[in-house]
């Protein structure tokens, strides 16, 4: 017995130990693991390789009727720019809101009809819902980007963005403000992992909105006192393309 009770105890510590790494890595986020995600799949954007002072805000999940408006002012405030990842369930009592983000120098990426995880559509599902997304969002503005609820894709989902022209954007800096309720974790966390040609990861409505709220305000001014521009993607890309010719 003694002998079936080490071996319960060896692997809860086996497995207590592979958790504590797993969390150690997605914590960290090393440099290592972004490269070689980025070798795998080109074609999703992770972050830039540039020198520049550069960092892309995105932010998920709106529009809301509250704090996405708190979110363009602070925005404002900071002479910074987003792209806006929205779901269009949430766009047909906030038109007034979607077109204040483009009137002000932000863009709209596609982010599907509602909240749940792109993944799980099959794949004709999928490029239907792309399809009705990229046609109520068009009518607003050009639209570039994409970006899966839950940040999972397929070779599948990338077929269906190719037709559509879209690039598929994550991020390289993901505070994890869907899963921890804290601005105060959020907000150190993306000074301390803040770094040229970085994608930062947000989200809005609700709850959550009000945390974006209180993490902008209190990293814009810390980041642009380092010296860094907040801009969009479409900028983040562009400018450093540039950089490269």
């Amino acid at each position: 017995m003694k002998g079936v009770a080490f071996s319960h105890r060896w692997r809860y510590a086996l497995l207590a130990s592979i958790i504590l790494f797993v969390g150690y890595l997605l914590m960290l986020q090393p440099k290592w693991i972004l490269n070689r995600l980025m070798h795998r799949s080109p074609e999703v954007l992770y972050a830039v390789d540039t020198d520049r002072k550069l960092i892309a805000l995105t932010i998920d999940d709106g529009p809301d009727s509250h704090s996405t408006e708190i979110i363009l002012d602070v925005l404002a405030q900071n002479d910074a720019h987003a792209t806006f990842f929205v779901l269009i369930d949430r766009v047909g009592e906030n038109e007034a809101v979607v077109e204040r983000i483009v009137a002000e120098g932000h863009e709209l990426g596609n982010h599907l009809l509602q909240d749940t995880p792109s993944i799980q559509h099959p794949n004709y599902e999928f490029e239907s819902r792309l399809e009705q997304a990229h046609e109520s969002l068009s009518r607003y503005t050009e639209i570039r980007w994409f970006r899966p609820g839950s940040g999972w894709y397929n070779r599948a989902m990338l077929r269906s963005l190719e037709r559509f022209k879209y690039r598929l954007a994550l991020g390289s800096i993901y505070p994890f403000d869907s899963h921890i309720p804290s601005s105060w974790f959020a907000s150190r966390y993306i000074v301390w992992r803040a770094h040229p040609g970085a994608i930062v990861v947000l989200h809005d409505y609700g709850n959550r909105g009000q945390r974006t709220i209180e993490t902008l305000t209190y990293i814009l001014p810390i980041l642009k006192q380092r010296g860094y521009r907040i801009v969009t993607l479409s900028e983040l890309i562009q400018t450093t393309t540039r950089e490269d010719n």
